[in-house]
């Protein structure tokens, strides 16, 4: 029994959710976003609610209903609300530049650190650009691209220089010791 799985998904006023050939659709005012089902889910419609189920009790069937519910709960909710991810950049002359659909990062390499952003993704730049707010629908895309921009220079343990996720903790080392 899947708890998660079983859960109804509502869907809000404004987003507009269809299923066509073994594809959910969800189409809202923040994007519109599809997700392909397998053979092993069942989509059913009532009543601005979404129930998930699953044909058989066969293992694998077992393991995709609970995704699947996830899944598509994240398509409504980002389609309607969105999802962000927030990156911190720290250490001297390191910052972030956006021009149009290219962030530019110095991060004390002998060049820039370039990274086109993908579509339905938008970025703003705040705090002299030390602060990069990523925003988008999709939840999956909004993390990859925030882990790629972080994949640039991680954060170091010794002076914590590097960008970092906003909520991140950075545990830090003491360095060698003259004796």
């Amino acid at each position: 029994m899947s708890r998660i799985g079983n859960k109804p998904i509502s869907i809000p006023a404004g987003v507009k959710v269809e299923l066509e050939d073994r594809t959910v659709k969800a189409t809202g005012p923040k994007g519109n976003l599809a997700l392909a089902l397998t053979e092993a889910i069942e989509l059913g419609f009532e009543d601005n609610v979404i129930n998930i189920s699953r044909k058989d009790n066969d293992p694998k069937s077992r393991a995709l209903h609970g995704m699947t519910r996830a899944l598509v709960s994240n398509m409504v909710q980002g389609v309607n609300e969105g999802f962000s991810r927030k990156l911190a950049i720290t250490g001297v002359g390191f910052k972030a530049e956006l021009k149009g659909t290219t962030v530019t990062l110095s991060l004390g390499y002998s060049h820039p650190c370039v990274y086109e952003l993908p579509d339905q993704i938008t970025v703003r730049i705040e705090d002299n650009g030390t602060s990069i707010t990523i925003e988008g629908p999709d939840k999956q895309k909004v993390g990859q691209v925030a882990s790629e921009m972080r994949a640039f220079y991680p954060p170091e343990p010794y002076k914590g220089k590097g960008v970092r996720y906003s909520d991140e903790i950075i545990r830090r080392k003491e360095g060698k010791k003259v004796q």
